[in-house]
């Protein structure tokens, strides 16, 4: 039941939303935004509580502006997401801004292939509609969602942008490796991951896990590996690039936890700049009341 009605307020999003002057649109957003921070329901409790772990000097009313603000840039994600599809090519292009583009688009025109690996920031979808539209073959996986038509729906909201989309199973990885060797820029969010299977780094001085995807396809591919870090400006957002040095041997899986360390701390520098911009209502370290997943 509670899968439907939220199947339900997603697909009257798509239809309503966009039907809406865009001014009036975005400010009933903020508007919710502000209201879900007055609620302080668990997910904005753990918003706080992940941003106050990003930001050692906040005091209480710096922190508080602050979760307003993400809660504005989340609510703002949404927005973008139900009304994107009515912006034109032009507009897609013209509100990105971006930072080392030529770590991107070098490997794309050596067709090495490129792996981009990145976290729940700004609006990563826009970043991969804007390298679409540049020409890029762009390769992503989803997780299922339930009910099923959700799921179909962002499936259909992701191609409609020219992404490929594949569903996250057991044969992933040897189809994202094909993509990578066929030269294609391949993009994994990849800031949490909370199962036995992920990998323990340190994230801004405490016990995380993150996915070992990007750094197991990067050994295996020889692919350059880059973070990129997208955040919002006044108009549309801004995409930082960084490269992360493999190392040349050892043993895979240490090779894997240093390339995975150096991620986060890619990671961590993006979200110093913006944190209002980092959308993690979930939580990401393992530690205090944590519990492994059976």
């Amino acid at each position: 039941m509670k899968e439907n009605i939220s199947a339900f307020v997603y697909f009257a999003g798509w239809r309503i939303v966009r039907w809406l002057p865009e001014e009036a649109a975005y400010k009933m957003f903020f508007k919710v935004a502000d209201l879900l921070v007055r609620r302080n329901g668990k997910s904005v409790q753990r918003l706080r509580s992940n941003l106050a772990r990003t930001q050692s000097n906040l005091t209480s009313l710096d922190l508080e502006i602050l979760v307003v603000d993400a809660m504005r840039s989340y609510m703002r994600y949404w927005c973008d997401t139900f009304r994107f599809p009515d912006w034109s090519h032009q507009r897609v292009v013209d509100t990105v801004s971006v930072t080392n583009e030529h770590l991107l688009m070098n490997a794309v025109a050596a067709r090495t292939g490129v792996i981009v690996a990145l976290p729940h920031a700004g609006n990563w979808d826009h970043a991969g509609a804007y390298f679409c539209a540049k020409g890029v073959r762009l390769v992503t996986v989803a997780e299922r969602l339930k009910p099923e038509k959700l799921f179909l729906k962002f499936l259909s909201y992701r191609q409609s942008m020219g992404m490929e989309v594949l569903p996250l199973d057991g044969r992933v990885l040897d189809t994202l490796t094909q993509r990578l060797n066929e030269g294609a820029l391949v993009a994994l969010v990849a800031d949490r991951d909370l199962s036995r299977s992920g990998i323990n780094i340190d994230f801004f001085g405490g016990p995380a896990r993150m996915p070992a995807g990007p750094a197991l396809l990067a050994l295996k591919t020889k692919a350059p590996l880059i973070t990129a870090f997208v955040s919002y400006t006044d108009d549309g957002i801004h995409i930082e690039f960084n490269s992360v040095v493999l190392p040349e041997s050892g043993i895979e899986s240490e090779m894997v936890q240093e390339i995975v360390q150096t991620t986060a701390q890619l990671f961590e520098s993006g979200i110093k700049k913006a944190p209002q911009d980092w959308h993690m209502l979930q939580r990401i370290w393992v530690d205090g009341d944590f519990k492994d997943r059976s």
